[in-house]
C-alpha cells in the first residue's frame, strides 16, 4: 500500500515517466498478494494507477464531471480525436475474451485471466496511444516517445539478463535442483522457468537492434529530444554524449539478452531470434540485404556438408528430439480434445487442462533413429521402459495458435491472426513512409513480431502478464509510427 501511494503521486507528479517506469517494470507481476480476498500483483496496481489518473485528470471526461458540457458536447469532441488503430480489433478482443469467460462459467479463475491478459494490457496500450501520441506530441517530439519506450524496455531487459548472467556463475537463486546444477544449469533470471527469458527478451533484441541501427546509421539526422535547434556547441556535444552512451547500452543489452538466451537454454527463443535477424538483414537495405542471402548460402553449405550439424538440425527442425515429440503429443490431444465439441468455442479461459484431461496419455515411447525401433518397443520390455517417457498435461497446447483456439474459441483465434497480419502489414507499408531517423525502429518492430511468431509455434508467447502488455506494447509502438504517417500526410496535404 505504502508503494501504490508513492506510485499514485508520482503518477500525479509525471504521468509519462511513470507509464515508462511501468513499461519497465513488467515482471513486477511476480510480487502477488490478495486485497480483500481478491489476488492482485505490482504491475495490475500500476497500470489501474496510472489509468485512473489519466481519465480522470487528463481526458475531457473530467469536464463531463464538473458538469462544463454534456453528452451532447462530449460526443461531438470525441468525434474530433485521432482515431485509434487497431480500435475495432481492441473492441472485439474485448468482448470474445469475455466470451471466454462465460464459456468457462465465469469462474474466479478465468475472470482473473481475462483482466490480468486481455482488459488490462489493452488499458496500457490507451495509455500509450495518448500519452505518446496524438498530433501535437508526434509532430514536435519526432520519435522521442518511441525511443523512451525502447530504452524503457531496454532497462528491463538489462536487469533480467544481468541476473540471469549471474545465475550462471553462482547457480544461485535457481528453485529447479536440476537447472542449478552445473552439469545441467538453465538460468531462469526472476521467472520460475527457463523458457520465460526466451519469451520475455527474445523479441525484444530485434527492437532493440533497429533501435541501435538508427543511432549508428542515422546519427547526423538525429535532434534534440525536445525538437529545438542545436544552439551551442555545448548542446551539441552534450546531444552526441546522449547517443553515445545510447549505442553503448543498446549494444551491451543486445549481447547480454542474447546470452541469457542462450544460458536458458530456449531454442525457440534463439530460433525466433535467428530468423527475425534474417529479416531484418533482408529489408535492412540493398547491400544488408545481399550479404544476408550471401551468410544464408554459406551457413547452409557448411550445415549440409557437416553431418552433426546436419543432423541436429534436421532433429530440431523435424521436432524429433525430446520436447518437440512431446509437444507433437500435446498436439495430437489438444486436436481431439477440439473435435470432440469445443472446435468453436474453445475451452474457455484456465479451462484448457480440465478439457484435455480425458485424452490425455500417460506417456509415449520417444522414437530415434533405429530402423528397428518399433519392433524392439514391441518385443522387449526393458528397451519399452528405456523409451518410455512420462507426459504431464500442460497448463497451455504450447502452439501459438492452439492457444488462441483454445482459450478463446475460433473466432478469437483468427482474431488474433487478424491483428497480426494487421501488425505486419502496418510495418511494411510505414516502411517506405517513415523518416530515415525512424525506418530501422519500424524493421526492428516488424522483426520482433516474427521472433514472436516462430518462438509461438513451440511455446506460449502471450498468455503470461508481462508478455500480454508486452505484446500491446508493440502493438503501440507501431501504431504511433501508423499515426505520426498520417499526420505528416495530412499536414502535407
Amino acid at each position: 500500500m505504502i508503494y501504490f501511494i508513492f506510485y499514485f503521486l508520482f503518477c500525479l507528479w509525471r504521468l509519462d515517466w511513470a507509464v515508462l517506469f511501468l513499461i519497465a517494470a513488467l515482471p513486477s507481476y511476480l510480487i502477488r498478494f490478495n486485497i480483500f480476498g481478491i489476488p492482485s500483483t505490482v504491475l495490475e496496481g500500476m497500470i489501474l494507477i496510472s489509468f485512473a489518473i489519466w481519465f480522470f485528470k487528463f481526458t475531457e471526461f473530467k469536464n463531463f464531471l464538473r458538469g462544463k458540457y454534456g453528452w451532447k458536447s462530449y460526443l461531438e469532441n470525441r468525434k474530433q480525436r485521432i482515431k485509434y488503430p487497431f480500435g475495432l480489433e481492441i473492441v472485439l478482443v474485448l468482448i470474445i475474451s469475455f466470451i471466454a469467460v462465460a464459456v468457462a462459467h465465469f469462474s474466479t479463475n478465468a475472470l482473473g485471466i481475462w483482466k490480468a491478459y486481455f482488459f488490462e494490457p489493452l488499458l496500457v496500450y490507451i495509455l500509450i496511444l495518448n500519452i505518446f501520441g496524438g498530433a501535437k506530441n508526434v509532430e514536435t517530439h519526432r520519435n522521442a516517445s518511441l525511443r523512451k519506450i525502447i530504452l524503457a524496455l531496454a532497462v528491463s531487459a538489462f536487469v533480467i539478463s544481468a541476473f540471469a548472467i549471474f545465475q550462471k556463475f553462482t547457480g544461485a537463486f535457481i528453485s529447479n535442483p536440476l537447472w542449478a546444477a552445473e552439469a545441467t544449469r538453465r538460468v531462469t533470471s526472476f521467472f520460475p522457468y527457463p523458457n520465460a527469458v526466451g519469451l520475455y527478451l527474445g523479441p525484444l533484441v530485434l527492437l532493440f537492434a533497429g533501435y541501435l541501427a538508427n543511432l549508428i546509421l542515422n546519427f547526423k539526422f538525429l535532434t534534440l529530444p525536445t525538437g529545438r535547434q542545436v544552439l551551442n556547441k555545448f548542446q551539441i556535444s552534450n546531444f552526441k554524449f546522449q547517443n553515445i552512451f545510447k549505442v553503448i547500452f543498446l549494444a551491451t543489452v543486445i549481447m547480454l539478452s542474447v546470452v541469457s538466451i542462450y544460458f536458458a537454454k530456449s531454442e525457440g527463443a534463439m530460433a525466433g531470434v535467428v530468423v527475425g535477424l534474417i529479416v531484418f538483414g533482408l529489408l535492412a537495405g540493398k547491400r544488408a540485404r545481399w550479404a544476408t542471402i550471401g551468410l544464408i548460402l554459406i551457413l547452409t553449405i557448411g550445415v549440409s556438408s557437416y553431418a552433426p550439424a546436419r543432423n541436429y538440425f534436421i532433429e530440431k527442425a523435424t521436432l524429433n528430439d525430446l520436447s518437440g515429440q512431446i509437444r507433437k503429443q500435446q498436439w495430437i490431444e489438444t486436436k481431439k480434445m477440439l473435435y470432440a465439441g469445443y472446435w468453436f468455442w474453445g475451452t474457455g479461459l484456465d479451462n484448457y487442462e480440465a478439457a484435455v484431461k480425458p485424452f490425455h496419455q500417460e506417456g509415449i515411447f520417444l522414437k530415434n533413429n533405429d530402423p528397428d525401433w518399433l519392433q524392439k518397443i514391441r518385443e522387449s520390455a526393458a528397451y519399452r521402459q528405456m523409451m518410455w517417457q512420462p507426459t504431464e498435461i500442460y497448463h497451455y497446447p504450447h502452439n501459438i495458435l492452439l492457444n488462441f483456439w483454445t482459450e478463446l474459441g475460433l473466432v478469437g483465434m483468427l482474431l488474433f491472426v487478424w491483428v497480426v497480419f494487421r501488425y505486419l502489414e502496418l510495418g511494411i507499408r510505414s516502411h517506405k513512409l517513415v523518416e530515415l531517423n525512424s525506418q530501422f525502429i519500424n524493421i526492428g518492430l516488424f522483426c520482433a513480431m516474427i521472433a514472436v511468431i516462430v518462438h509461438g509455434l513451440v511455446d506460449v508467447p502471450y498468455f503470461k502478464n508481462d508478455l500480454a502488455v508486452m505484446f500491446w506494447v508493440l502493438v503501440a509502438l507501431i501504431a504511433l509510427i501508423n499515426l505520426k504517417n498520417k499526420i505528416v500526410i495530412d499536414k502535407n496535404i
